[in-house]
């Protein structure tokens, strides 16, 4: 398939003004905690402003953690419309083999529609009494978890009522996630490259694990804006977009969302109901924001845990520069912006390649404090310098991974994992270096000191999943990630 460009316009013509972009990049470059990785702004169906930081670029898929369950509710709807699932039948009814070994009444009592919901019943997070309980089997394993609510009274966001929801769309049709979606979403949206994590069982995950570049969030994001149309052709069934995007649940007062006031709306069938329209919503800021008041689409990548300032930088910035018609003599204005997208970068770590005034061209580390406590669990670092930069080896159950740098800047490399990295030597006896894993919103941090030949490793966000480095990536061919632990919040 040949993947077709979104139509472009000047953000002024779709009645944009630019000043409120400028203020919204001003707000996210300069907020602590938060990195920006891409952002793109469709209005009336129109791109009006996007932009990747580099080493990010547009093509690259990235890691969209929970944004992967608007999918797997998309399937679902897709799968309802064909006659294979009943959002009004028993989940057991899809598992006729589970029948004598779920005996609670709720768990029998559970509907489709409640694990679409996160109305399961369950009080808490299940996915590891669910995983651990049947790692062959986790749908067998959460309905032996029995809930303590009846079905269909209780918001608790539960990986494994998305995980069901999946498995369910899987079994009916015979097909994974990806494929069943690729000839009736993807290819019609024109959407490329789209990969899933699978579990032990061989099943894509569907609560998590989906790699798909910002510009298919965006195409998704578009697509539920128009109540399931795209380019004149119902790709959806029709009334849908209003069943997902309205609280079937309600929210506010659980603990997960606190006083987080884009989560305290409501819950729909894996779509947030915000202040402003709806949204899908990974963890570390991964959206696909839709605003019907506005006919516009936010789609970003992020890295941070603050996810609700986040949104609060989109409503203070970005809502106000929405018009109710084009703008006039707003020419200068929009190329300026154009300028700036294009030139969207994350500062790089500065550093030479060899320690000042010493003439070995590497050293030797090993953990501070005699062990790397968190992950990865690296047991050594060694930095090698050459003529043309360095390189830096982690040693990560005693296999070596190795990252290059050639100089000044971001450095790129996609083996043995896609990488970008930046750093170096510094002042004193100090390495510094940023590893940048450009397929998820993961940055590891080294820093090696020679006077104690010791170094530390911390992400500045912490990867969900626990893989280790050489599986930080998306998931093609053969490569399977495990389902471990992977919790997520809003």
């Amino acid at each position: 398939m040949t993947e077709r460009s979104l139509s472009a316009s000047a953000p002024a013509a779709q009645g944009v003004d630019a000043s409120g972009v400028h203020a919204f990049l001003d707000a996210v470059e300069t907020a602590p905690g938060i990195e920006p990785h891409s952002l793109m702004v469709l209005r009336h169906g129109r791109v009006v402003a996007s932009g990747w930081w580099a080493p990010y670029t547009a093509r690259r898929p990235q890691q969209l953690y929970s944004l992967s369950k608007s999918f797997t509710a998309t399937a679902a709807a897709l799968a309802e419309n064909e006659g294979l699932i009943d959002f009004d039948a028993p989940v057991l009814s899809y598992f006729p083999e589970f029948e004598a070994d779920i005996t609670d009444p709720r768990s029998r009592a559970m509907l489709v529609r409640h694990v679409a919901s996160m109305a399961s019943g369950h009080e808490d997070e299940t996915v590891d009494a669910a995983f651990g309980t049947d790692p062959a089997e986790p749908v067998r394993g959460f309905l032996l978890q029995p809930p303590q609510r009846d079905p269909g009274t209780l918001f608790a966001y539960n990986q494994p009522c998305t995980y069901t929801l999946g498995a369910i769309v899987q079994r009916v049709t015979g097909q994974s996630l990806t494929d069943y979606l690729r000839p009736r979403l993807f290819d019609p949206l024109g959407i490329g490259e789209a990969v899933w994590e699978r579990d032990r069982t061989g099943r894509e995950i569907g609560f998590s694990g989906l790699h798909a570049a910002t510009d298919a969030v965006a195409r998704l994001g578009q697509l539920y804006l128009d109540d399931g149309v795209w380019q004149g052709r119902r790709l959806l069934p029709e009334g849908w977009v209003a069943r997902a995007s309205r609280p079937h649940i309600p929210t506010a007062g659980t603990a997960l969302v606190g006083d987080r006031q884009d989560s305290n709306r409501g819950y729909g069938f894996q779509f947030w109901v915000s202040r402003h329209g709806f949204r899908g919503d990974g963890a570390y800021g991964q959206f696909c924001i839709v605003l019907p008041e506005h006919d516009a689409v936010i789609a970003a990548t992020t890295a941070t845990e603050q996810t609700q300032e986040y949104l609060d930088l989109v409503w203070r910035h970005l809502l106000p520069a929405f018009r109710p018609a084009p703008l006039t003599g707003r020419e200068d204005a929009d190329i300026a912006l154009r300028d700036r997208l294009d030139a969207l970068a994350l500062a790089p770590v500065d550093g030479g390649p060899t320690p000042p005034q010493r003439d070995r061209p590497g050293a030797e580390f090993t953990p501070e404090g005699g062990v790397c406590a968190d992950r990865p669990k690296l047991t050594a670092a060694a930095v090698t310098a050459d003529a043309g930069g360095w390189t830096l080896r982690l040693t990560e159950d005693g296999e070596p991974f190795d990252v290059r740098c050639d100089g000044p800047g971001w450095t790129v490399t996609e083996q043995p994992v896609p990488v970008a990295v930046s750093g170096g030597w510094t002042g004193g006896d100090t390495f510094n270096a940023d590893v940048v894993f450009l397929e998820t919103p993961h940055r590891l941090r080294v820093l090696c000191s020679l006077a104690d030949g010791t170094f530390r490793a911390r992400w500045l966000t912490q990867p969900l999943n626990h893989r280790p480095l050489r599986k930080l990536r998306a998931p093609r061919g053969s490569v399977r990630a495990r389902a471990e632990r992977p919790q997520e919040g809003p």
